[in-house]
């Protein structure tokens, strides 16, 4: 214990002196109000607030420990401050740091807290109250004005009749409390009209309106708020009188013109259906776009079929068994077509015509898996007793009679039959398969799809599939070796009859018509083949009503609008619009039929809405003009014909098209030329003369050329087809590498060909666009170049003196020296050379500079930077000076005629086709005395290529 003395006797003088010094620190937190409850007038700064804004401290009355020095206010964007009044009575205020605005926000709630002085005058050892909610409501003042929604409000009404309401008009107040906010009254401005209207906006007629003694009215119209304050501006209402009603549909054009590539346009957009003012409980409207007259049922692609299976992603592999005319698809040359079509190929069959498809297109190779497609517009079969009319059919040749497989109508049914053979199966299997639908006999345009994935046979009609109604079962035939035949528009009848003849002829038109064997087509690629290009169309589909209905048919060509309300329906008729997708859509009209009906409560039928029928005037559109343009000559050395990739005689080809077109801004119709982008779908390269003869030459496009593009190519003896639906520049950069090529051009002088492109299926042409490829033939070439030093092969030495023959005969005197002569000879030889040589670089220099452009590089020579060299034996020349002007003179004749006349070396071009033959004559002859011209030969050994 008494250790322990000492320190607990300095504990206790420790905390005698803490007690000493406890009335002079800050011992006590401020406090304030849990809550505080204030209001704001807007645009005013000082709150109000319930209860006041006070902070105590139990410090008090100590100086600084017992005063209030601040208030802190926490919250994102609170424009409120927090001052001290009084740091003793703790006295405090709240206020706006900016102006408020009720209509920004209403009402404010943040967090308050009470701050002490602290312990000393310099504010250390400060302490806080709690936190307190402060909620603050702001009072609006009635600072805006009414203001209507609309500029202007229209109405009609029929003569004779009271109505409870015309029309509302309809006004806001932008205060923001429902006092001033609110809309109190409505008064009308103008006086002396015979109409009312009430407190919320609706106008009605105080007495019968007359058309006869006023067909308008115009009345001004002004709006108070429950804070009296009147709208700035009064508004106008325009009320019509019309005569005693008529139900019918009013507002509408009975043609509307269609401008093609504008897209979607309007047909009714002033249309509306006056129903008299009766009670009605619901409208259906019938709007059908009739096309029954243009091409195949509607405005679509007339590109060929098989173009058009590319652009739907169709598999390849089809056979067309009514193609266009021509020296390779001759068998439709007989056959009737539909002309006046807009190019679309529609075969018309009369019960009278059929053909027969050659064996080396009659697909042999039918597997469980394949589809026949075509376009059919068929009517009912006359007579009583309707007889099968064949489609297609393959049947025996001769001896007997067995139909393999056939596609036939019979009494308004389609009928396939597939009659297996004993080497696929041998038992009873499904072998007909009927279809019984109303489109087999409409007359009009339907697209048929029949895949077949034996045993299972599937029809689609227009893209909508059907399944047979009857398959009946047979036995397979018995294989034997007897040719079969594949006929369209009958079936072939080669047995069991004394003359082989069709039977079972058709009745109707047929387009498209192929076979895919392997595989069927996908309901994507049936839909894209057969969709129209144009038909109706409802724009701004979010702003119709609620309770619109609309349904078209998978064509497009028949809307169906319902509805319950009038003004819903006006509305959704005014947005049915016409649209067509084609580039060049088919030209003329398309009548529109429109059929209504409404009904009343409680009945079926309460008005009669008469019809009404309209057309839509397509504008026939601007015609392309397709315009192939380039070098229309070529000349090229025998060699380059020779070579492995010989020569591409379109190198320099530019495909464009342009259209005339109006420029109706400022003041009248100026036209102007635009070029135009659009696909083409075929280019023909046809050789002019005899046709190729394939043992010596050959013209040709390299598969490589046709990657990524939608193109194929055929060619034969006279010349190439390039077809595909694809760009111009994918045509022209196809047509630039095309080849031709000559292993044997020594007879040859020149070879003409002729282009020609084409879109939508020879709807559009361009020109003829002609090209000359003439060839050049070398004489062979001297080894050494100085014929000083090693004498040519074919020159022989000369033992006489040369004669000169002067320009004057009657001029006579001693005969100049030897040297002069062979100096005025050389002089001579130069200038023909120079001549010659200038125009043959300046024309070659052309052709080289061009085919720099071009995708691949031909071994063409290149002229401007070749070395020629030209050896002149001036000894063989014994006409004299006369002679060598003669020849410089012929030499610029030819350069100013170098379109009928090329020269080589001085001779025209007929005369050096037989310079090979004269030259190995030269040779056997040796050195005979036998005299000859001067010649200008081309080392060919120095030709760059």
């Amino acid at each position: 214990m008494q250790r322990l003395g000492v320190p607990f006797v300095l504990l206790g003088l420790m905390w005698g002196h803490s007690c000493a010094l406890g009335g002079k620190v800050n011992k006590h937190k401020p406090w304030i109000e849990t809550s505080y409850h204030g209001v704001i007038i807007e645009n005013m700064d000082t709150v109000l607030l319930d209860p006041p804004l006070v902070a105590l401290d139990k410090d008090a009355p100590v100086p600084y420990a017992g005063e209030i020095c601040a208030f802190k206010i926490y919250g994102q964007d609170v424009p409120f401050e927090a001052v001290v009044l009084n740091r003793t009575s703790g006295e405090g205020v709240l206020r706006a740091g900016s102006p408020i605005d009720c209509e920004s926000q209403k009402e404010y709630t943040f967090i308050i807290q009470a701050y002490d002085c602290g312990a000393g005058p310099s504010g250390a050892d400060w302490k806080k109250s709690h936190k307190a909610v402060v909620h603050i409501q702001v009072d609006d003042i009635n600072e805006f004005s009414p203001v209507f929604r609309e500029p202007l409000y229209k109405a009609s009404v029929t003569e004779g009749k009271i109505y409870d309401s015309i029309l509302q008009v309809e006004a806001w107040d932008q205060d923001c409390s429902p006092q001033y906010s609110q809309i109190c009254n409505y008064e009308i401005v103008t006086a002396g009209t015979p109409f009312a209207i009430d407190r919320n906006g609706n106008i009605r007629n105080t007495e019968r309106l007359s058309y006869d003694r006023q067909q308008s009215y115009k009345i001004m119209v002004t709006a108070y708020d429950c804070g009296q304050k009147r709208a700035k501006e009064d508004v106008a209402v325009h009320i019509d009188v019309k005569p005693v009603c008529k139900p019918g549909w009013q507002g509408w054009n009975k043609r509307v013109d269609y401008e093609p590539g504008t897209g979607s346009k309007q047909l009714f957009p002033k249309m509306h259906l006056e129903t008299c003012g009766g009670p009605l409980s619901g409208v259906r409207v019938t709007v059908e776009l009739q096309t029954n007259h243009i091409g195949k049922g509607c405005d679509r692609e007339t590109y060929s079929e098989k173009s058009l299976q590319k652009l739907c992603g169709a598999a390849s592999g089809s056979t067309d068994l009514l193609p266009a005319p021509s020296p390779s698809t001759n068998w439709t040359a007989s056959l009737l077509t539909d002309s006046g079509r807009d190019s679309d190929l529609i075969y018309r069959f009369d019960g009278h015509q059929a053909t027969n498809v050659p064996d080396n297109v009659d697909p042999q190779n039918l597997t469980d898996q394949f589809t026949i497609a075509t376009w059919m517009k068929h009517g009912p079969s006359p007579g009583l007793r309707a007889e099968k009319e064949t489609l297609l059919c393959k049947s025996d040749k001769t001896e007997m009679n067995r139909h393999h497989y056939s596609l036939y109508v019979h009494n308004c049914r389609l009928v396939f039959l597939l009659r297996r053979s004993f080497a696929q199966v041998d038992t009873f299997r499904p072998a007909e398969f009927h279809w019984k639908l109303e489109q087999i006999c409409d007359k009009e345009w339907h697209y048929y799809v029949i895949n077949v994935e034996f045993p299972a046979v599937t029809l689609f009609v227009d893209g909508v599939t059907y399944e047979p109604y009857l398959v009946t079962d047979d036995w397979p035939i018995q294989t034997s070796k007897i040719d079969t035949q594949l006929t369209v528009g009958a079936c072939w009848q080669g047995g069991e009859v004394a003359t082989p003849r069709f039977a079972q002829f058709f009745r109707g038109s047929l387009s498209g018509l192929t076979i895919r064997p392997g595989r069927i087509e996908t309901q994507k690629v049936i839909s894209c083949l057969q969709a129209c290009k144009e038909g109706l169309d409802i724009n701004s589909l979010e702003s119709l009503a609620k309770d619109i209905k609309f349904h078209f048919n998978p064509a497009q060509s028949v809307l169906v609008v319902e509805g319950e309300d009038v003004d819903s329906i006006n509305t959704a008729v005014t947005k049915v619009s016409y649209i067509n997708s084609r580039q060049f859509p088919t030209a003329g009209l398309r009548r529109l039929h429109i059929t209504t009906s409404v009904q009343c409560f409680g009945e079926d039928t309460c008005l009669s809405i008469p019809d009404i029928k309209a057309v839509v005037m397509v504008l026939p559109p601007s015609e392309p003009r397709i315009t192939i343009a380039g070098s229309n000559r070529l000349v090229r050395p025998a060699g380059d014909l020779r070579g492995p990739m010989g020569v591409a005689p379109f190198k320099e080809l530019h495909i464009t098209s342009t259209v005339m077109k109006g420029d109706s801004f400022g003041g009248p119709r100026r036209p102007g030329v635009m070029e135009l982008m659009h696909n083409l779908d075929y280019c023909d390269i046809l050789v002019i003369g005899e046709e190729l003869d394939p043992e010596r030459e050959s013209l040709e496009i390299h598969h490589s050329a046709l990657l990524g593009k939608h193109l194929d190519a055929t060619n034969s003896t006279s010349g190439i087809s390039i077809y595909g639906v694809d760009s111009m520049a994918h045509y022209e950069q196809a047509v630039r590498q095309v080849r031709y090529r000559n292993w044997q051009p020594a007879a040859l002088s020149e070879r003409k060909f002729r282009l020609t492109c084409s879109e939508l299926n020879g709807r559009y042409t361009s020109n003829e666009f002609n090209l000359e490829v003439s060839v050049l033939h070398y004489s062979s070439h001297v080894e050494h170049v100085n014929h000083m030093a090693a004498q040519p092969q074919y020159m022989r030495p000369v033992h006489h003196p040369l004669m000169i023959h002067t320009v004057n005969p009657q001029m006579s005197g001693p005969a100049p020296p030897a040297a002069t002569v062979v100096i005025v000879v050389c002089i001579a030889a130069l200038v023909v050379i120079v001549v010659i040589g200038v125009y043959r670089i300046h024309t070659t220099h052309q052709d080289g500079s061009r085919e720099d452009e071009d995708e691949v590089k031909d071994p063409e020579v290149d002229w401007s930077n070749s070395d020629l060299t030209i050896t002149v034996n001036p000894m063989e020349n014994i006409r004299g000076p006369q002679a060598l002007d003669e020849e410089v003179k012929e030499g610029e004749r030819a350069e100013e005629e170098g379109e009928e006349y090329e020269h080589v070396g001085g001779m025209t071009s007929a005369e050096s086709d037989n310079s090979d033959e004269e030259e190995e004559e030269e040779e056997e002859d040796g050195v005979k005395g036998r005299k000859q011209k001067a010649k200008l030969e081309w080392d060919s050994s120095s030709v760059t290529y």
